[in-house]
């Protein structure tokens, strides 16, 4: 990795370098976690830290009802969290006859980030929960001055989500949305917090904060019951991972979208990309197509693991058919591909590195933005839209069913290299970011980029078909050859720019520490010490 101190893409920003470092969304969020790793805890305690203050400071993002993955490094091991919640019981397909909803009750699966924290702490963390969640606690009850992109993804939420049960009452003080820099408290987060941490997560799924969430919910129309809240478990699941070289790639098993990631980096083996740059035309057009091969699987067979029955994450990696489908790809056209056959016959990332050698890839996400919308009165409790995630065609392995995990979008991402710890980072931004993952690991470790060159570079988005969304800041040249070859362009405004997510990337160094890079494309920070 080249350390640079001259931009190569419009940005101003250098990579971070200390012996612990914490990148995140939110620059109140990297100050959080940076006080914890001061106060004696380890990179679990700080992320843990990290990804509480953000329910509180980014509520565009994620909230006290979000989902949850983990990747993490413990010095010797490599572990892997899903604490993805799972439908309420009395779900199925006919309960939705229109499809499942994008918001409302009925779109609120069971939440499971305070599982993953209660997890991480309980087996990694040196702090108590106490601890690590008084920052969090300090800004919702005291307030926190609101950052200017926040403040403009809240004003969008207020005119999408406002009329859902409790949102006005929670996020709309005065009738509106803050403005950036205006102050926002949350006192019914604080209580749910303090809730949290003096039971260490029981009161949010079995005591008096689950009650409130079940009472709120089923007086609107919910069928979730304090059953499914108390039965929900987080799994530690392991690592999936695919080659690249010496380089490692690993990803949280489905039901996730992490699986595409590692399909397309095993397909573009195949190719000729080691024989261009960073920002060669082939290299862009090689990337879409394998990742459109990629996607059209995933969205086909990937769903909960357990459901999985005709065709598994092993058999989706298979050499011989990944091979099989980077021989489909024509290096100077695009394609609009079919299904494979492979059985034979809008989010917060957090990552952090201490100076002990942990390192952390965090992840958690309301789905859409603020989510469902719906916000449980005095607990500050804003639901996530993970239901949406189902479809209801029978048969299909992610058709909705009670108990069962919706399809997930959000995934921690980590590099390994000759059974070291290389890299945890990731992506925000619903689809894109197994195709971030793709992008920023190539970039890394291919292309030799620093990390904050990586997250600064102009990024691309397969749509479907023959679509791809490319950033105004995509080089002309490159627009240009994409249209040539067949790919439909659109150039996405500035405004639009959060469909390319926002990145964090911690990169260990061979002489120890780390650099760290975080994405200007939301109000993000890196910083270390």
């Amino acid at each position: 990795m080249q350390l640079r101190h001259d931009p190569v893409y419009p940005s101003r920003r250098s990579p971070v370098l200390a012996e612990n470092v914490v990148a995140t969304s939110q620059p109140l969020a990297t100050q959080a976690g940076l006080e914890i790793l001061r106060q004696g805890g380890n990179a679990a305690d700080a992320a843990i830290a990290t990804a509480a203050v953000l329910t509180v400071v980014e509520p565009s993002g994620n909230g006290l009802g979000s989902d949850a993955f983990c990747i993490l490094w413990d010095g010797k091991e490599l572990h892997g969290l899903n604490a993805s919640g799972r439908a309420p019981a009395a779900w199925g397909p006919e309960r939705f006859p229109d499809g499942m909803p994008s918001k409302g009750v009925d779109s609120v699966t069971v939440p499971g980030a305070i599982s993953a924290w209660v997890e991480v702490s309980e087996r990694f963390g040196k702090l108590d929960l106490k601890t690590t969640l008084a920052p969090a606690i300090r800004y919702a009850e005291d307030g926190f001055i609101v950052s200017p992109v926040i403040a403009k993804l809240w004003s969008v939420a207020a005119e999408n989500l406002g009329t859902q049960p409790g949102f006005a009452e929670t996020f709309l003080p005065d009738g509106r949305a803050p403005k950036a820099g205006e102050r926002f408290q949350n006192p019914g987060g604080a209580r749910t917090l303090r809730a949290i941490a003096e039971t260490k997560g029981k009161a949010f799924y079995e005591g008096e904060i689950a009650e409130e969430i079940i009472t709120f919910l089923q007086a609107n129309g919910s069928a979730m019951t304090l059953d499914d809240l108390a039965s929900h478990r987080p799994d530690w699941c392991g690592t999936v991972s695919q080659s690249f070289g010496d380089v490692e790639l690993h990803e949280i098993p489905p039901n996730g979208q992490g699986i595409a990631a590692l399909m397309a980096l095993g397909m573009l083996e195949h190719t000729t990309i080691r024989d261009h740059g960073p920002d060669d035309l082939t290299a862009v057009h090689l990337q879409i197509e394998a990742l459109k091969l990629a996607y059209r699987d995933l969205h086909a067979f990937v769903a909960d693991r357990d459901h999985m029955n005709v065709v598994d994450e092993q058999t989706l990696l298979d050499p011989d058919y990944l091979k099989a489908r980077a021989a489909l790809i024509d290096a100077e056209k695009a394609a609009d591909y079919p299904v494979g056959a492979p059985k034979r016959g809008g989010t917060v990332l957090l990552n952090v590195g201490d100076a002990a050698g942990m390192m952390v890839s965090f992840i958690q996400s309301n789905y859409a933005g603020f989510g469902s919308g719906v916000v449980v009165p005095g607990c500050g409790v804003s639901l996530q839209n993970r239901g949406f995630g189902f479809n209801t065609t029978i048969g299909h392995p992610n058709c909705v069913a009670g108990g069962k995990r919706p399809f997930h979008t959000i995934i921690p991402g980590f590099a390994m290299k000759q059974g070291a710890p290389l890299m945890a980072f990731g992506m925000m931004g619903g689809p894109i970011q197994a195709q971030g993952h793709v992008q920023l690991l190539l970039r890394t470790q291919l292309w030799n980029q620093d990390v904050q060159t990586a997250a600064d570079a102009p990024r691309w988005r397969m749509i479907s078909g023959l679509d791809v969304a490319c950033e105004p800041t995509m080089p002309a040249e490159i627009l240009e050859g994409l249209g040539a070859m067949g790919h439909r362009i659109t150039v996405e405004s500035p405004d639009n720019a959060f469909g390319f997510g926002g990145a964090q990337l911690v990169h260990r160094l061979p002489a120890g520490g780390y650099a760290a890079g975080s994405d200007p494309r939301k109000d993000g920070q890196a910083a270390g010490f």
